[in-house]
């Protein structure tokens, strides 16, 4: 038996393991990754909530794991239809407001608190802000976020790529003939797996700790001006092999904000508003830094179920399957 605690974020979901994994060993969570992708027994616990008929194509959920010492409340490994990530902020903020509600971590009925955790990419912090005991908002501090590479030609596309706990390639829509819109999905998709396929195997995929090698996603945005408050922008990021985040993306935001301020667009107090494919919203802003920024997203996420799932040994289906 597996239970799980189901959230989303502006619309992505995120899937919380409560219990029945098997141990994974490693002293830090970098460790404990690397261990599951190499374990089929602790996969197969992957592979069971994610594909259908328990999952989806577009599932997203996480282990809890021990941090990497006594300065983070828990440790989390990320997974999604074809692996582990090395981050994710729509669940890092579902990860803070789950950590309140259960009690996990103490919180005030009024007033914000920090959920410290250990993700693959390093430490970040959720901030939880309550009122009357109700959970308003989840800003995500993210590892910091730094440009790679600029105007790189991917076909008729001009990429620029930066990384935000995870690397990403960032993409005008228009630049590929496209909107983010719905009903631009399937052309979004195809789009994305090209970009990311052609710039994979390049220098500009690569990162200091070859653990976090390689294009996470393709965020492509259109780009709406400017508020009084900042940039506007829409987006929608293809990750994994051609999955599509509903969220405007926790971590793709960070890697948009990197963007943006080596542009000069985020001066000090200016605020990205950031919109999904679906129309709901993160906002982003950069606390400090320079070449490297520490940013700043905030959303909220949503209790959407708790569950118990198994596997009948005589199902056909085992693990599940997968459509795309």
């Amino acid at each position: 038996m597996i239970t799980t605690t189901d959230y989303h974020t502006a619309g992505e979901p995120f899937r919380i393991v409560t219990a029945g994994v098997p141990d994974i060993p490693g002293a830090t969570v970098l460790e404990r990754r690397a261990a599951a992708q190499a374990s089929a027994e602790i996969d197969a616990v992957r592979q069971l909530l994610v594909r259908e008929p328990r999952g989806h194509a577009d599932m997203y959920g996480c282990f809890l794991v021990p941090p990497d010492d006594d300065g983070a409340g828990f440790g989390v490994l990320f997974w999604h239809k074809d692996g582990y990530s090395t981050a994710c902020g729509h669940g890092t903020i579902a990860l803070g407001a789950w950590a309140v509600r259960t009690g996990r971590v103490p919180a005030a009925r009024d007033g914000d608190t920090e959920v410290v955790m250990d993700v693959p990419s390093g430490r970040v912090t959720a901030v939880v802000t309550c009122a009357g005991g109700v959970v308003r908002q989840v800003a995500f501090r993210n590892v910091d976020a730094y440009v790679i590479g600029r105007d790189i030609p991917v076909g008729s596309a001009r990429v620029d790529v930066s990384y935000g706990g995870a690397i990403y390639a960032s993409v005008p829509a228009s630049s590929v003939g496209l909107t983010v819109s719905p009903s631009h999905y399937t052309e979004l998709i195809a789009a994305g797996r090209e970009i990311k396929g052609a710039l994979n195997a390049t220098s500009w995929a690569s990162h200091a700790d070859s653990r976090l090698s390689g294009i996470y996603g393709t965020i492509f945005y259109d780009d709406l001006g400017d508020t009084p408050a900042g940039p506007h922008q829409r987006s929608v990021t293809i990750f994994a092999d051609g999955q599509v985040d509903r969220s405007p993306c926790g971590s793709g935001t960070s890697a948009r904000l990197a963007l943006l301020a080596a542009d000069g667009r985020l001066p000090s107090g200016a605020v990205l508003t950031h919109d999904s494919i679906i129309g709901t919203r993160f906002t982003g802003r950069v606390r400090s830094g320079g070449a490297a920024v520490a940013t700043e997203v905030s959303g909220n996420a949503y209790l959407t179920g708790e569950c118990a799932f198994s596997l009948d040994p005589d199902d056909e289906l085992g693990r599940g399957f997968v459509l795309r």
